[in-house]
């Protein structure tokens, strides 16, 4: 069997930076344990698969190497670019169905924003406060001023420099139950606020840039800053930037790609 491969750096404007996703074109799903497979000889944080119902319309899904999640930004934002790119598509909003529900992703051109962009509508996740414990602590080495929760445990700290800072205990983080991943964000310098994002219990020690992250990052940073338009940097190693806005119940992302690899997966 051929599958058409493409490997996209998503939120980023140039390679080697931003978000490397695996993007597989399908004709009809294989099994899940195939996918999981392929997700595993990529190794990278995400893997989509995309199979076409009608123009515009696709059915998507993402597997990490060890797990399938239910929702993921990045490799979103590098299907629909290959989408639009590679296989020349002309409309200007792609919709998936997901886990997660209907997804659009649409074109959007901004001065502002330094030329076109995608645009990511996603449900917002707002997150919900919790107690600290000496677990948190032990992961990150410094005290939280607040934590919270959605499908990710959400920890806040003092300023950007503590974000950045930060030196995991990986160990620890995978102790933490009932959570996929832990967020750990701020107030930014220079932008609205800045995360990174651990999930060692789903193969990801740090994820580069994480779109997912985002939908608990916006509700929360939009009520603490009193606005709903924001810009947001991830400060991983590699970094990601977003543009960001707070509309309700959805949430939206923007952000460039760079195609960094195409072909062929092969096998029996």
């Amino acid at each position: 069997m051929n599958i058409p491969f493409f490997q996209v750096d998503a939120f980023a404007n140039k390679a080697f930076i931003g978000n490397p996703a695996a993007v597989c074109m399908l004709e009809e799903w294989l099994p899940a344990e195939i996918m999981q497979k392929i997700a595993a000889e990529n190794n990278l944080s995400e893997t989509a698969f995309l199979v076409k119902k009608a123009a515009g319309k696709y059915d998507l899904r993402w597997f990490t190497p060890e797990i399938e999640v239910d929702l993921c930004g990045h490799a979103t934002l590098a299907a629909a670019y290959v989408i639009f790119e590679c296989f020349n598509d002309v409309s200007d909003s792609l919709s998936f169905e997901t886990a997660s529900g209907t997804l659009v992703v649409n074109k959007e051109k901004s001065d502002k924003k330094n030329g076109e962009l995608l645009s990511m509508d996603f449900p917002a996740r707002k997150p919900e406060p919790v107690e600290s414990n000496d677990l948190i602590v032990k992961a990150f080495g410094i005290e939280p001023i607040e934590v919270l929760k959605s499908r990710d445990l959400f920890v806040v700290f003092e300023d950007e420099k503590a974000v950045r800072d930060i030196k995991p205990d990986f160990d620890a983080i995978k102790q933490i139950k009932d959570s996929l991943a832990v967020i750990v964000t701020a107030k930014g310098d220079e932008v609205d606020f800045v995360s990174r994002f651990f999930a060692p219990n789903a193969g990801i020690d740090e994820d580069p840039v994480t779109g997912s992250a985002h939908c608990t990052l916006i509700p929360y940073w939009a009520e603490q800053l009193g606005k709903n338009e924001m810009h947001a940097l991830q400060v991983s190693n590699r970094g990601g930037e977003l543009f960001c806005e707070h509309i309700g119940d959805r949430v939206k992302m923007a952000g460039k790609c760079a195609l960094y690899a195409k072909g062929e997966i092969y096998f029996d």
